[in-house]
């Protein structure tokens, strides 16, 4: 993964699935979640691959800036 890596939430009833993916990776996800079909997809994150059923999420939340921790931000 050369791309550029975006932290994302992947929300179902009752959790959410955290993971870091390439911004290639995260269009072709949203688009498989723009066209409504379900089924299941192979999401490549940072950590490996994800099975995701597609009829089972609810909403997929892009992080925003960069994650700190610590005084003095």
């Amino acid at each position: 993964m050369a791309d550029k890596l975006q932290r994302i939430s992947i929300g179902f009833h009752g959790q959410a699935l955290a993971a870091r993916v390439s911004t290639d990776k995260l269009g072709e996800l949203r688009s498989a979640l723009a066209t409504g079909q379900g089924g299941w997809y192979e999401l490549e994150s940072e950590d490996g691959t994800v099975l995701l059923d597609l009829t089972k999420v609810i909403f997929l939340r892009l992080e925003g800036g960069e994650q700190r921790v610590g005084f003095g931000l």
